[in-house]
């Protein structure tokens, strides 16, 4: 059965406007339809001059992240009839700078993702003769959950540390470092606790927990950064008993 919804949906233009606005449009609908599929009606069918990012429409791109009545959802994976009978507010993701519509600035996110070595570091690799690293189920399980993460942003548009410092390296970027971190073939945690052990990192989490709430893979990016947290505090208290280069 086709019903109507109304959509309203952030508009920014920089060359015509100073301030986003809100346009509103009316859009019919049946019961299998995502909120993509709704933008993807008015782009196709009504506005062609709405921007916005998607591409997988399967939650595996992490792209298409934006505010859905204020929280932050994957729209591939938001049905419309959730909704009904609306109206429905669609925005940029929050604390994002936006370059236009609901399409937001992603470099801060990933200035911050390199900073912290997303890859296996190894100190001496060995010969591609002796074959692969291997690694057990059980070390696989380890890290496992905080491979997931998708890079879609929403946990950062939930963070209420990050809305208040942009400084803050964030939720994502935390858990992949210690996705790494937990990787028995890595050795490269040295390098990323020096990085994260201080304000600006770990040390910024008040625990509100909001990042894992939203998280659309159960990453859980709060635990990792608790872990962490665990493991430098770990380190310092170690190094305070038996400084470097104390033996």
């Amino acid at each position: 059965m086709t019903e109507k919804i109304v959509l309203q949906v952030t508009r920014y233009r920089p060359e015509q406007e100073a301030e986003p606005t809100i346009q509103e449009y009316e859009v019919a609908f049946t019961d299998d339809w995502v909120l993509l599929d709704a933008l993807n009606h008015i782009k196709d069918d009504i506005d062609g001059s709405l921007s916005y990012r998607w591409s997988c429409r399967m939650g595996i791109c992490g792209s298409c992240g934006m505010m859905v009545n204020g929280e932050p959802k994957l729209t591939c994976a938001a049905f419309v009839s959730e909704y009904a009978p609306g109206p429905v507010r669609i925005e940029p993701l929050r604390y994002f700078p936006i370059i236009r519509d609901l399409t937001t600035d992603m470099t801060d996110f990933m200035e911050k993702l390199k900073s912290v070595k997303p890859w296996i570091i190894r100190q001496e690799e060995k010969p591609i003769s002796e074959g692969e690293y291997l690694q057990s189920p059980e070390e696989l399980d380890r890290y496992k959950q905080f491979s997931m993460c998708i890079n879609c942003m929403l946990c950062y548009a939930a963070c209420p540390v990050y809305g208040l410092d942009p400084a803050f390296t964030g939720p994502a970027v935390i858990a992949l470092a210690q996705r790494y971190n937990m990787d028995s073939r890595d050795q490269g945690s040295r390098e990323r606790l020096d990085l994260l052990s201080d304000h600006e990192g770990i040390w910024g989490c008040t625990f509100v927990g909001e990042c894992t709430k939203v998280c659309p893979k159960n990453v859980d990016p709060a635990g990792a950064i608790q872990q962490y947290k665990v493991a430098a505090t770990t380190d310092w208290f170690t190094s305070f008993i038996m400084p470097r280069g104390v033996e």
